[in-house]
């Protein structure tokens, strides 16, 4: 990826091009990046800071307007790197002086480079300028940078196998995260073993908190795991194999997402995890609530390094919940709706391999957006159980607490549940422990029938918003099962 934006910029300067941004959490990388531009393209390389202006000598600090003036008519080809950018592109009168310099910029062969996490330009300097993204490390880079902390150890012998554990396990992490908790992994565990992947792994979470909007999450349980759902499990099993060069030398892309729309309560979020387990690919999980609540960051630098955590961790499930409620009022708000522009580019245009699973419980709150075919593969409508699929969920559940679901007559019980979701049933087996434990003695039939009767169902206090929600998916979305039997509880009069 390095070597790919070594190509773009110096093409950029070939191509004349003045002014030029560069979007990175890694100013020192970028750096040493453009002093090999520089070089290949025999440019003299000058940075600006607000704090030690130019080349660090105080010439031109404290502020972009004087930094500009300082630089004067100096001539000659040259990169002018202005770091922290972001923080000093607000000065009208620095703006207005860039602009009368950039005429003079392209006569001497020179180009103003901006460096920043994120980078808004004014609206007078947009059109002229070029924007350049560094990705995080590769698995390629994390293996360069380990490959030097272990030859510069004396007397380290480190097997390659693990070592690449190492790397893979340090995905998402900036070059120097990656170098720092690699070393402190090494010396916790005194080698290169399994447990310094370990705490590698450990050690990556810990550095991932800076972006609160992003976790981790352990997928404990695969599809079979979830009860029903059979036509949305065909549609996940059917592309467990289409991320890996084959699929892509057969000709097929890269699957994209998947917005699960329904009820709540009827295993959404369960597929969402299941699903990385099944594929065997990291979990993680974008809070849009974090990204717009967190006072250190804007949502936009957030949203930002998300994104680009998620990209490196490559192939991954990218999960987020009730993605209406993240978005439902970008409407109303400039900064939230650029954020949610931003967000839908990312979607329709990313190449890396990072599968959204995204759920919703209100459709009305969706923005339209959001729906448009290029944003998911698919969008699938999850409904209350039926009958067949109930009686799957009470197995379930009950083989999960060490009961034989064969000691239970589940088809009787599953018709009792009538209009219980997913979740409700759960509780209803949690609800029958309770009781048995408290009389010493085990489950019985009794005891989930009368919990079934105690429950009131979700659909009895949503009953009008279940059924709007059920008649919109009629004819916008796939059904999640393919249980010939469902009885359409929401076209009662």
């Amino acid at each position: 990826m390095s070597a790919d934006c070594e190509r773009e910029l110096g093409l950029l300067l070939r191509s004349g091009y003045r002014l030029i941004g560069i979007e990175s959490f890694e100013e020192d990388r970028a750096l040493k990046l453009l002093e090999r531009v520089a070089a290949k393209n025999e440019r003299a390389l000058h940075v600006w800071s607000l704090a030690g202006g130019w080349g660090g000598t105080g010439e031109g600090a404290g502020s972009l307007d004087l930094g500009l003036v300082s630089w004067g008519d100096r001539e000659g080809p040259a990169l002018l790197v202005i770091l922290d950018a972001h923080s000093v592109l607000g000065d009208p009168t620095a703006v207005r002086r860039l602009r009368d310099q950039l005429p003079r910029f392209g006569q001497q062969r020179q180009a103003l480079v901006f460096i920043s996490p994120v980078l808004n330009l004014p609206i007078e300097l947009e059109r002229e300028a070029a924007h350049v993204s560094i990705p995080l490390p590769t698995e390629l880079d994390l293996r360069r940078l380990f490959d030097r902390v272990v030859q510069s150890a004396t007397d380290a012998k480190v097997d390659g196998h693990t070592l690449d554990e190492c790397v893979r396990a340090a995905l998402g992490l900036t070059g120097s995260e990656a170098v720092r908790v690699f070393r402190k992994a090494w010396m916790a565990a005194g080698a290169v073993d399994d447990k310094a992947v370990a705490h590698v792994v450990s050690e990556k979470r810990k550095a991932l908190r800076r972006t609160p909007a992003l976790s981790f999450h352990d997928a404990d349980f695969d599809l079979d795991a979830v009860g029903g759902l059979g036509e949305l499990k065909h549609w996940l099993r059917e592309r467990k194999r289409a991320f890996g060069e084959e699929a892509r030398s057969f000709g097929l892309p890269s699957p994209r997402g998947l917005l699960l729309l329904g009820v709540q309560g009827c295993g959404k979020s369960l597929c969402a995890k299941a699903v990385a387990r099944e594929w065997r690919f990291p979990l993680v999980r974008l809070d849009l609530g974090a990204a717009f609540g967190d006072p250190t960051k804007s949502p936009e630098v957030t949203m930002r390094e998300a994104t680009a955590i998620a990209e490196s961790l490559a192939p991954v499930v990218l999960w987020i919940d009730e993605i209406e409620k993240g978005f439902s009022a970008t409407h109303l708000d400039s900064n939230a709706n650029r954020v949610f522009g931003s967000f839908l580019t990312w979607m329709a245009e990313k190449k890396a391999p990072v599968f959204v699973v995204a759920t919703a419980n209100d459709v009305t709150a969706l923005p339209p957006e959001l729906l448009r075919r290029g944003r998911f593969d698919d969008l699938f409508f999850v409904d209350l159980p039926s009958e067949t699929e109930r009686a799957e969920i009470l197995a379930i559940h009950l083989r999960q607490r060490g009961r034989d679901p064969a000691q239970f007559p589940l088809a009787e019980l599953a018709e009792q549940a009538t209009r219980l979701s997913g979740a409700e049933i759960e509780q209803v087996v949690a609800a029958g422990l309770y009781t048995a434990f408290a009389e010493n003695r085990d489950l019985s039939d009794n005891d989930l029938a009368n919990a079934i009767q105690e429950t009131v169902p979700l659909y009895d206090t949503y009953e009008e918003r279940i059924k709007e929600l059920r008649n919109w998916a009629r004819t916008r979305a796939r059904a999640a099962t393919t249980d010939a039997k469902m009885v359409d509880l929401f076209t009662e009069r």
